[in-house]
């Protein structure tokens, strides 16, 4: 199967691949803008847990409100509900001590979603995430599809840390 075309604000995660978060006193300012682009400038660190600003802030770029909240939590009501994963969904998960969130772009072999999300170990990546942790499936609600975006089957490296 090949790899759908991407939803406009998965186009937009793709050009974060790599951002890291800078260990230390120093702060990196592409994670720092993103606390901006979802109204919570008082953030202005690298180390307070950043996955929902890095979705939040990936959709506002392409002009879809947010929640423009920093808990990853916040987007398991957002938008309109889905049953199952569609390819540039956001996901909500659990996980020790809160949640996580980011931008389902696959599954690999075991069916494992591989999401697009920031804060995966300190850093913007795709990882890849068991379906027992999720806790939603939300698509943005002005937004035409889910129905077209099926999930590729592609390989990805188990998230170990999102803190």
């Amino acid at each position: 199967m090949s790899q759908p075309i991407d939803p406009r604000w998965v186009a937009e995660a793709r050009k974060h691949i790599g951002l890291r978060e800078i260990k230390g006193q120093e702060n990196n300012p592409e994670i720092v803008q993103m606390w901006k682009d979802i109204k919570r400038g008082g953030i202005k660190n690298d180390e307070t847990p950043w996955c929902a600003a890095f979705v939040g802030s990936m959709l506002e770029r392409v002009g879809i409100k947010s929640t423009r909240f920093e808990s990853a939590r916040s987007y398991s009501s957002w938008g309109v509900a889905l049953h199952d994963p569609a390819y540039g969904c956001i996901v909500t998960f659990t996980r020790d001590g809160g949640g996580h969130v980011g931008f389902v772009v696959g599954q690999d072999a075991n069916r494992n979603l591989l999401v697009l999300g920031g804060n995966q170990g300190d850093a913007v990546n795709i990882r890849a995430f068991p379906r027992s942790r999720v806790t939603s499936y939300r698509w943005p609600s002005d937004e035409p599809g889910p129905e077209s975006y099926k999930l590729p089957n592609l390989n990805g490296q188990t998230s170990t840390s999102e803190a």
